[in-house]
């Protein structure tokens, strides 16, 4: 059963960070490589789409973790998984603190109603995301470590 645990556990961070790791360093720079206002209305649109599913992904992530911690405290590697979690809880926390903010206000911009500053704002938004994908690829790390 603990086997089946990680193996889906592994799975589900595993896709998060390589769907975290696509938009930071491929849709994003596609995005912006678009001409006119293509750029913010994609970033627009994603930020809605994303912002419904990720924060279920990020909350599933960590109770998956917290379920493996908790299942297999007595097996070698725990430290691993519970240092894995306590990552996950920084990722959770710099998104509610740091990214939420952001691309509450973003998904709502049009070319019509968006700031003058909505570029410093994107790029902002784009530097914390490359440190919670930091974050998230040493969680995910981690509990492949846990398994070996």
């Amino acid at each position: 059963m603990l086997d089946t645990l990680q193996v889906i556990t592994i799975v589900v961070v595993g896709v998060m960070v390589g769907v975290e790791f696509a938009v930071a360093f491929v849709i994003n720079r596609i995005l912006d490589a678009l001409p006119g206002d293509s750029g913010q209305l994609g970033r627009a649109h994603g930020g809605r789409m994303l912002g419904a599913v990720m924060p279920v992904w990020y909350v599933g992530s960590l109770v998956l973790v917290t379920i493996w911690a908790v299942a297999g405290w007595q097996q070698p590697g725990t430290g691993l998984v519970v240092t894995a979690g306590g990552l996950l809880i920084v990722s959770v926390i710099m998104s509610v603190l740091l990214l939420v903010p952001i691309n509450n206000q973003a998904k709502t911009w049009t070319p019509e109603n968006r700031p003058a500053d909505w570029k410093r704002q994107a790029n902002r938004w784009d530097r914390y995301h490359y440190v919670r994908v930091a974050v998230i690829i040493a969680a995910f790390a981690l509990l492949a470590a846990a398994l070996v």
